[in-house]
């Protein structure tokens, strides 16, 4: 069984994806939005609990996970601002993107990082489909470049982000990461 979330963080970012949706169907002989990078994450044993995908999209940077594997519950997922991901405490991935100093989580009057993504629930031992989109990284360079010189990566965390404490939402210890590498 997969569980599928499709979380967006600005309403208004939906509406302008909608409506460029429905103005620009895809022709028949049009190419599908082609990945322009990867993860593959690991659990604090090292082994693989899934993979993450992103893409350019209008401006923006959809982030698809595919997750097995982990603890039933809500956890935080957040990208993190250096590629490295050493078993088992994920330490070495560093804090949250945050190129402009905010504070976290979306719920902050003064937040919310670059980072900051909504939470994944994983229900029933089930594995689970997680997209979100974002406008405050981008995978090109520049402030907030996902491919800047010690890379970044994506991490799944414990326990819920309640999205208003900084430095990272009370969610816990990091329980998977992944290197984000260019395709």
């Amino acid at each position: 069984p997969v569980t599928l979330m499709l979380q967006l963080y600005r309403p208004a970012l939906l509406l302008s994806l909608l409506s460029m949706g429905c103005a620009r169907a895809r022709s028949a002989g049009e190419a599908a939005i082609t990945p322009a990078a990867t993860a593959t994450l690991a659990g604090a044993d090292g082994k693989s609990v899934g993979s993450a995908t992103l893409y350019e999209v209008a401006g923006a940077v959809r982030i698809d996970l595919s997750l097995s594997g982990l603890p039933d519950g809500t956890h935080g997922v957040h990208l993190h601002q250096t590629g490295t991901c050493d078993a088992p405490e994920f330490t070495t991935a560093g804090g949250h993107i945050n190129p402009t100093d905010a504070k976290h989580g979306t719920k902050n009057p003064n937040g919310p990082h670059a980072g900051d993504m909504p939470n994944v629930i994983i229900s029933g031992g089930r594995s689970v489909l997680y997209s979100t989109m974002t406008m405050r990284v981008a995978l090109a360079g520049g402030l907030n470049g996902l491919f800047d010189a010690d890379g970044s990566a994506i991490v799944v965390h414990a326990t819920a982000d309640d999205e208003m404490t900084d430095p990272s939402g009370n969610s816990g210890a990091r329980i998977a990461c992944g290197v984000i590498t260019k395709r």
